[in-house]
């Protein structure tokens, strides 16, 4: 008797052009773009992960909803992170929470989690340029800014 298995299909579909991609040359612009994603019903009600993907020329292929959690904390699976991240052809990824407190200081398990992501991230070439904590008001810090990144 045959074994038989599911067929696993992946894809990734685009509908603009790469001449019409956003991109991002600078912090402040990753956070702009990012924050006027972010649903405002919500951003001071709870945590939300996100991953801004990006092409070799930095332009912006999608932002992709990682993961949703309570008031304080989100928790972060690094597989379905990069199961999006491989299957998109991404070369380089932005990171993004927020802190629905106001606060604009990243705390030791988001220094625990970038370096995580940026150490598996150098497995695949792939680059992490930021992580950007953003807060209600539109403000934003900058892992790479502060050099921790």
């Amino acid at each position: 008797m045959k074994a038989q298995v599911n067929e696993i299909a992946i894809s990734y579909s685009g509908n603009l052009k790469t001449n019409q991609l956003p991109k991002i040359t600078s912090s402040q612009n990753a956070a702009e773009l990012l924050y006027g994603q972010w649903n405002k019903n919500n951003i001071e009600l709870h945590e939300t992960f996100k991953v801004m993907l990006l092409n070799n020329a930095n332009k912006v292929k999608g932002i992709y909803e990682v993961s949703t959690g309570g008031i304080t904390g989100t928790l972060v699976d690094l597989r379905i992170l990069f199961a999006v991240v491989l299957k998109s052809l991404t070369t380089a990824v932005i990171l993004a929470h927020n802190h629905p407190s106001g606060t604009l200081i990243p705390s030791e398990p988001d220094k625990r989690l970038t370096q995580k992501i940026k150490n598996a991230g150098e497995l695949f070439d792939i680059k992490v340029l930021d992580h950007l904590i953003l807060i209600p008001d539109g403000n934003y810090f900058s892992f790479a800014d502060e050099g921790i990144l």
